[in-house]
């Protein structure tokens, strides 16, 4: 039975749903494989070096450790084209499924969201003799989302959507399930080198990190938090040393998570080994906060795209509650 092909209590069989994220979605490889998650890969060029994303965290790894530490802020990033989302569902995903909810980066930060909904205009147009031939007349329908957040914080919306799929939820509940969180996700960054966020600012033609800012902030080892809600980014907190501003947003974290979530899920993820960041101070307690209130946490190597827009060594929390003030 096909994964999303539910039965009910009278025997018959209900939707099938599917999921698609981007690449940027910072889940663990092993989830989006297990809940048959689709991926759209972005894919990075650096000078002659090119890897396109397929949430493989050991290629991610050596190719952070052969270009991005080096030569990231150069980098071109190279999301699914409209053709190519059209081409990916036409051929694939309209005979697997009756209904799949495309989940992507926040809009404000890439062209991914715009690119399917305008791939998802032909799609509906096109699709019916495609299921037609595969033995299937009922009607195919799909919604893309703008998870309005991005990195780990983009995670929180897909597996919420697989939780709700697995309890036997319908298209609309789910749908409005996810369309209510994305305006209540939040994500906390912590980046290791403003140098580079300002080099890679600047390579993208944004002039919002000054020099002399980041030359202060590097030379005072003072370390902002950034915030994500909403498709808007901006600091929260200026905090001198990296773990003493990560522990901060961990022990930060784990009182929301104590206050009540509005998801049982709790995402991670570093632009490095996650040994490393699991020996960040704060990491511990966090975990156990999740472990009492019953909060799974997922953690992931940060993706290809997110380590050459922030740079390695960034860590990204993320999670949904009601609004709130970091503090």
């Amino acid at each position: 039975m096909r994964y999303g092909l539910h039965v009910n209590s009278l025997g018959e069989t209900s939707v099938r749903i599917g999921l698609v994220v981007d690449s940027a979605c910072d889940l663990p490889a092993a989830y989006l494989a297990a809940n048959d998650i689709t991926i759209l890969p972005i894919t990075v060029r650096i000078g002659e070096a090119v890897l396109a994303d397929h949430r493989n965290e050991q290629a991610t790894l050596e190719f952070l450790h052969a270009q991005i530490a080096e030569r990231g802020a150069e980098a071109e990033t190279m999301p699914y084209t409209v053709q190519q989302i059209q081409d990916l569902f036409l051929k694939k995903l309209v005979i697997d499924y009756d209904y799949v909810f495309c989940m992507t980066i926040t809009r404000t930060r890439s062209p991914i969201f715009d690119n399917a909904m305008q791939a998802s205009f032909a799609i509906l147009n096109e699709y019916r003799p495609i299921r037609a031939a595969a033995g299937n007349d009922t009607p195919f329908s799909l919604r893309v989302i703008d998870t309005q957040n991005l990195f780990s914080a983009e995670g929180i919306l897909p597996v919420e959507a697989v939780r709700l799929r697995a309890a036997g939820e319908g298209p609309p509940k789910i749908r409005a399930r996810l369309e209510h969180l994305a305006m209540h996700t939040y994500g906390y960054l912590v980046p290791r080198d403003l140098y580079y966020i300002r080099n890679r600012a600047r390579k993208k033609g944004d002039r919002s990190v000054s020099l002399l800012s980041a030359a202060l902030g590097t030379a005072l080892d003072i370390k902002p938090v950034l915030r994500a809600n909403r498709g808007e980014t901006g600091p929260v907190a200026k905090i001198k040393g990296f773990d003493a501003a990560v522990q901060k947003v961990f022990e930060f974290s784990a009182r929301r998570v104590a206050a009540g979530l509005l998801t049982p899920t709790l995402c991670l993820c570093y632009g490095g080994e996650l040994e490393e960041m699991r020996a960040l101070p704060g990491y511990s307690q966090l975990r156990e906060a999740c472990g009492e209130h019953n909060v799974d946490v997922l953690e992931s190597v940060m993706s290809l795209t997110g380590m050459v827009n922030v740079g390695k060594g960034a860590v990204v929390v993320g999670f949904a509650a009601e609004p709130h003030v970091f503090a």
